[in-house]
This record gives C-alpha cells, sequence and structure tokens, in this order.
C-alpha cells in the first residue's frame, strides 16, 4: 500500500474528492465527510471508517490502533501498510466509503450515484 495507490483508489468511487487539511494529511471525503485520511511525510499510515465488528477486531491487530480523536466514531489507524493486504486495503476503504455515504441524506446519495 502506498499513498499514491491510496489517493488513485479511493478518487474512483463515485463524488470522492480530496483535500488537505491539519497541513500534511490527504483527506478523502464524499459530500464533504471524510472517509479515509493519509499522512503525506514520515512513515505511510491511513485511517478509516469501520462499522462496529470490524473496529473491534482490526485494532487487535498489529500496527492497527483506534484512531487518535477519531476513535469513538469507530475510525481505527494503520501505522504499518503491511498490516492489511491489498484485498483487505481495498476493502475496509470502499466498506469506509459506504458508511459514510450511507449517513448522507437521501436526496445528497441519489445526486452522487447517478451523477
Amino acid at each position: 500500500m502506498s499513498t499514491d495507490f491510496l489517493r488513485k483508489y479511493c478518487l474512483t468511487f463515485p463524488g470522492a474528492t480530496e483535500d488537505i487539511k491539519w497541513g500534511n494529511d490527504l483527506c478523502f471525503c464524499v459530500a464533504g465527510k471524510m472517509f479515509c485520511v493519509t499522512n503525506l511525510d514520515g512513515l505511510f499510515r491511513a485511517s478509516f471508517k469501520c462499522d462496529d465488528d470490524d473496529f473491534a477486531t482490526l485494532f487487535e491487530r498489529d500496527e492497527i490502533i483506534p484512531a487518535p480523536y477519531m476513535a469513538k466514531n469507530k475510525w481505527v489507524m494503520v501505522q504499518n501498510a503491511k498490516a492489511l493486504n491489498k484485498k483487505e486495503w481495498e476493502y475496509f476503504v470502499r466498506k469506509s466509503y459506504d458508511l459514510v455515504l450511507a449517513k448522507l441524506p437521501k436526496k445528497v446519495q441519489s445526486e452522487i450515484l447517478n451523477s
């Protein structure tokens, strides 16, 4: 996993945008709501939203922790790209996008998915 791969993958989702926040974090959003964040400097790290079951099991793995400031919202931080394989990265990042999209108003969801 790399920042470049993550960027390309996240931007394939309908309505996905990117923005730099907090000086060096690349944030991927849908309708202004974050679904994935990665750092632009230093060692690779990334955070994403999970459902309750995934949140409980993911941070039991080495190199995955509850995301600082966002754990109460069921976000995890992956501190080593190798903590997940490519299929797992794709699955969890897509699931994060889907979870955030599902919380948006139905009208906004429809506009995003039908554009």
